[in-house]
Order: structure tokens, then C-alpha cells, then sequence
């Protein structure tokens, strides 16, 4: 991310220290995590340490400061999608994509993780990807949503 990109982002906020987390959303949003450049930016621009910037970079969990895919997945483990067989949903997102939750493949394609609940439960077992709830999964739809996101 060039820093131009950054400054605009700072200067969108009129340098404000107590802005720090939207502009950091702001820059997450445009490059989907938060190089260590970005972070270190940040704090020289509105004269916060480097050390509070990266405190909060890593204690939230919107935030990401190693690289994330375009696309976001993320299945429901809660208990009606888990007795709905969110599991072999899972496993197949692993097959297709060849990434574990927590992790994001090579091309920065797709990013994985697991969730407690989606709050759709009627709709077990449900994969999300970008915000978008694709409900009543089996194992074959799934690959073929993904293909869509491809």
C-alpha cells in the first residue's frame, strides 16, 4: 500500500489521534490487513507511538496485520449448523481451497475461519463469504459457491 494512500486516509480524518481505529479500519478496508509500513505510518502522521498503534492492530479482531484473502469465509460451528453437518461443510472448503481456519491461501484469494454463529440458524449449516449467508449447505454447493468467487 503506497503511502499516499495512507495520508489521504489520515487526512480524511484531519489527523486526529482519536480516530486511530476507523482510520485504521480505512486502511484494512482498502488493502484487506495492516502492513507493518501502514501501522508505522500511521503513528509518525498523528504522533501516536508505534507501540499503542500496534497494541491495538493486534488486540482487535476486525484487524489483521499478516495478509488476508479477497474473500472471506467463514462457516458456522454453532450447534444447530454443527448437527446440520457443518463439519463436512468445513471439510470441504478445506479441499477446495487447501487452507485450515485461521489461514489464507498463496494467492491471497481466500481467507478461513470458523464462528461460533452467524445468528441464521434456521438456515444450518450456513458458509458466509464476504457477508453474504449462503444457507442449507451441503458439501457440493459449496464448491460451487466458491467457484463463483473465483
Amino acid at each position: 500500500m503506497d503511502i499516499e494512500k495512507i495520508d489521504r486516509i489520515i487526512d480524511k480524518h484531519n489527523s486526529d489521534a482519536s480516530a486511530l481505529i476507523q482510520i485504521l479500519l480505512d486502511i484494512q478496508s482498502e488493502n484487506n490487513w495492516l502492513p507493518k509500513e501502514a501501522l508505522d505510518r500511521v503513528s509518525q502522521q498523528l504522533e501516536v507511538p508505534a507501540t499503542r498503534v500496534q497494541h491495538i492492530a493486534t488486540f482487535y479482531k476486525a484487524f489483521s496485520v499478516v495478509p488476508k484473502g479477497r474473500h472471506k469465509v467463514h462457516i458456522c460451528m454453532g450447534t444447530a449448523c454443527h448437527v446440520r453437518g457443518a463439519t463436512r461443510v468445513l471439510d470441504k472448503v478445506q479441499e477446495a481451497t487447501g487452507i485450515k481456519p485461521g489461514e489464507t491461501d498463496l494467492e491471497l484469494k481466500f481467507s478461513l475461519e470458523t464462528v461460533n454463529c452467524l445468528g441464521c440458524c434456521a438456515l444450518g449449516p450456513v458458509m458466509e463469504v464476504n457477508g453474504k449467508a449462503h444457507g442449507k449447505m451441503t458439501p457440493r454447493q459449496t464448491t460451487d459457491v466458491l467457484k463463483t468467487y473465483e
